[in-house]
């Protein structure tokens, strides 16, 4: 039996695709699944949000502390429980439940327990909601897309990653720093895998307009020369583990994070989101899902966008993608 409790106000909330008020399952409850819910809450993203685990008392618990506020926000309905049924009929199951890695575990070994949960979770949550909009966030979140989108058979728009939205909020957040400008006004893109093989798309990056080889001098007198720019990649890369080693585990800035993505498909925003979607014949990359700028409206993953791409880059993305392909083959798909 799951706790719910429902807040008297009316807010303002998008619609499902059959015109049914909107609601968004989280499956996972640990610490990014909780933050996801509780963002979605604060920014009103659904009518209604439901938190779904395996572990009962902590799903309701979550659901419960969260629902206990829904006073202080736009939200409608909050709900928790062990059943999948809760979610029937989402219009976005966001998956952020996945293996926790063990001492000595290899990335591999932590893919594969992680698609182990996924093959048996997935059959019957598309069961219970065939037209959702399916994304993943358990990591390694490429290689668990492609396994889940094989696992579903649900056309290709349905089923995607949270990819590199993260990654590209992490870099465009430290050249702020450097520049001393507006996150909003800087546009540049991650892409590839969310992980150490990702690859920051300098050449297209701009700050205002103005192309960042060309910004001039930073806020220490520099100028965003390679070692500059190499430096911030690293240091995207090193933010997860830099978190985890101080606190133990990433949840605020990957909840609001995913909660944009979702959003972006509930109110159709066309919104252009470094996810990762299944990729074919994209600058020549076939066959696995990674991070690149695409489309996200209300049917899901739409056009790919084909930026342009130095030499460096497209290498740099064809071995991203070779790695991921490699990792996903090692588990049978």
């Amino acid at each position: 039996m799951s706790d719910r409790i429902t807040n008297t106000a009316e807010g303002s909330y998008p619609t499902s695709r059959s015109g049914r008020p909107s609601k968004v399952a989280i499956i996972g409850a640990g610490a990014v699944g909780s933050t996801l819910a509780y963002a979605c809450v604060t920014k009103g993203v659904a009518r209604e949000i439901v938190l779904q685990d395996i572990a009962k008392e902590k799903v309701e618990a979550e659901a419960l502390d969260i629902a206990q506020g829904i006073q202080f926000t736009s939200a409608g309905a909050v709900s928790g429980s062990d059943d999948p049924e809760i979610c029937r009929d989402a219009d976005v199951i966001a998956i952020t439940a996945g293996a926790k890695q063990k001492p000595g575990q290899s990335r591999l070994e932590l893919a594969g327990a992680t698609v182990g949960i996924m093959e048996k979770i997935l059959p019957k949550l598309v069961e219970v909601a065939p037209n959702a909009i399916f994304l993943l966030v358990a990591n390694p979140v490429d290689v668990v897309t492609y396994c889940a989108k094989k696992i579903t058979g649900l056309p290709e728009n349905q089923v995607f990653g949270s990819g590199t939205v993260l990654d590209t909020a992490r870099m465009r957040y430290l050249v702020s720093l450097e520049t001393g400008t507006a996150t909003q006004n800087i546009h540049g893109y991650i892409a590839g895998e969310h992980g150490d093989s990702e690859v920051p798309l300098w050449s297209s990056t701009e700050i205002g307009g103005v192309p960042i080889t060309q910004w001039g001098a930073t806020l220490d007198g520099g100028v965003f020369d390679e070692a500059k720019r190499e430096r911030i990649a690293h240091d995207v890369v090193r933010s997860a583990y830099r978190i985890i080693e101080g606190k133990g585990a990433t949840n605020y800035a990957v909840g609001l994070a995913v909660q944009r993505i979702i959003s972006a498909v509930l109110n159709d925003e066309q919104r252009v989101l470094t996810i990762s979607p299944l990729l074919e014949d994209w600058h020549g990359i076939s066959d696995v899902c990674m991070a690149v700028p695409t489309i996200v409206g209300r049917e899901g993953a739409g056009r790919r966008l084909e930026l342009p791409l130095t030499d460096g880059e497209h290498t740099a993305l064809k071995a991203s993608a070779d790695h991921l392909r490699e990792v996903a083959r090692g588990l049978g798909y």
